[in-house]
């Protein structure tokens, strides 16, 4: 059955899976959802015997149904391949009590690549079936991992370009050289002197200014999304979850039809809606565990069904989580209030004037399969060392959010079901956060003196995408503030 997308904010005009991908964003600001969420038309067990191509083909297929097999097929044979750095692609690791998902083993060592690497030729297919003449313009926001997953992607793809804005002092040393030093003739890196929420919103705003994009169409460009909120990044998501699942039978950890929890450290909320279609399409998950930094926007939003942005903005050892508005959030919204367009948004028109909206009590019962929760940085740092000493393994700051509030969870609930914590990036990524929460002694070391001492603690290769910036030259030093946004992409594209 085809299944046809629309906006959270209008439901009336419906739209091609390939549509939506180009588009990235609804005209009114809405996000792209499916008219349905089909149920898996493969029996569970047959996950055992799939490697990760498959699983992605056999999930895909459900959503993405203007593509042909052939196409594909082409896109996900195209994404995942020896740019991986394993053969499993997202491998489970069992340590103290839950299994890790990695989700960090390609090219830029975080699990934004997991959807990044297929989004181009998502997007490039997309544009022959639909007869683009335009260049697409890939216009991204980034809280530090989407942007360097993005630039590789796309750099040098015939057709695109792309223009990544990132909050100058709200990145890890590693994240912010992973893009500055980003090659291709295609490519732009601007420093904001903001905030994520900032840099995310300008994006947006751009993505609404009909005086600009016909301005972009009649010099031949066209505007798209690598966030999140593309549609293209959030349906590959859903297959490493399911192919965690699969992995988990064939491994005789689980039997056919046994529930798992998934933990997820959250900041965009797409990592965490992924598993949510993941298990309204049918994969056993008992409960979704959304876990926050010290920006707890989320966790209170589960507590109390109040969304409140208006708080101090927290600068933490998490950065991809440092975020006050969720996009993805609104697709959850829009499904909790029964696929209400109006309704839905109404909430957002609030978010956007008060920076608060409430959500019904009948929608809050819908929220039942999801548990908040967070952690402190002390918390956080504490959960790495912990981990470490007791079982060796080594994981970065933003699943060591995720492993701490599952841990409490389990505390409090006594729910000893297996569980699944999604683990975002290789802490290489942020590795003065994590070698000095394991020890004291590395304190005032930088990042990249760091690398050797965090190969010989974790005994894991320093990863080719650090060992590739040590020495590379700085090719961005752009750095606006958030009004100039426009100006600078106008600039880039020399209209």
């Amino acid at each position: 059955m085809e299944v046809l997308y629309s906006s959270t904010r209008d439901k009336s005009r419906k739209i091609k899976a390939s549509e939506a991908i180009l588009k990235g964003l609804a005209d009114d600001g809405g996000l792209f959802v499916p008219d349905n969420v089909p149920a898996f038309d493969f029996s569970l067990s047959s996950l055992k015997d799939m490697d990760y191509k498959a699983t992605a083909y056999n999930v895909m297929k459900l959503l993405l149904t203007d593509f042909t097999e052939e196409e594909l097929k082409y896109c996900i044979n195209g994404a995942y391949d020896s740019k991986f750095d394993t053969e499993e692609i997202a491998p489970l690791v069992y340590a103290d009590g839950a299994y890790y998902l990695e989700l960090f083993h390609g090219k830029t060592i975080a699990f934004k690549d997991m959807a990044l690497s297929i989004l181009p030729f998502l997007m490039t297919t997309a544009a022959k079936k639909n007869n683009v003449k335009e260049k697409i313009i890939i216009l991204t926001a980034t809280s530090g991992d989407t942007g360097k997953a993005a630039l590789a992607g796309f750099a040098d793809v015939p057709g695109t370009g792309i223009v990544v804005f990132y909050p100058k002092n709200g990145v890890s040393a590693i994240q912010e050289k992973q893009m500055v030093t980003q090659k291709g003739d295609n490519v732009k890196v601007i420093g904001i002197t903001g905030n994520f929420d900032d840099a995310q919103t300008g994006v947006k705003m751009m993505f609404n200014d009909d005086e600009l994009k016909a301005e972009l169409k009649e010099k031949g460009y066209v505007f798209s999304s690598a966030n999140s909120i593309n549609i293209g990044r959030l349906v590959p998501q859903i297959v490493y979850y399911v192919y965690a699942y699969g992995n988990l039978l064939k491994n005789g950890k689980i039997s056919e039809g046994d529930k798992i929890n998934v933990v997820v450290p959250t900041g965009n909320f797409g990592n965490i809606l992924a598993a949510y279609y993941a298990k309204t399409m049918g994969l056993p998950i008992n409960k979704l565990i959304c876990a926050s930094n010290e920006n707890k926007v989320l966790y209170d939003f589960f507590e109390t069904g109040k969304y409140d942005r208006n708080r101090e903005f927290i600068l933490t050892s998490s950065p991809s989580m440092d975020i006050l508005i969720s996009s993805n959030l609104e697709r959850l919204i829009y499904t909790i209030a029964g696929c209400d367009d109006k309704k839905n948004a109404g909430f957002m028109e609030s978010l956007k004037s008060t920076g608060v909206y409430t959500i019904t009590d009948d929608m809050k019962e819908k929220l039942a399969d999801f548990v908040g929760g967070y952690a402190t940085e002390q918390q956080c740092a504490s959960k790495i060392k912990d981990l470490y000493d007791k079982t060796g393994y080594v994981i970065d700051t933003h699943t060591s959010v995720a492993a701490y509030v599952y841990d409490d969870y389990k505390a409090k609930t006594g729910d000893n079901t297996p569980a699944v914590i999604a683990s975002t990036a290789s802490p290489y990524k942020f590795m003065h956060s994590v070698m000095t929460a394991i020890d004291k002694k590395y304190d005032g070391l930088n990042d990249f003196e760091l690398i050797d001492e965090l190969a010989k603690v974790s005994g894991v290769d320093v990863p080719g995408a650090v060992e590739d910036i040590r020495t590379a030259p700085v090719l961005h030093t752009d750095v606006c503030d958030k009004e100039e946004m426009k100006s600078r992409v106008k600039a880039f594209l020399g209209i």
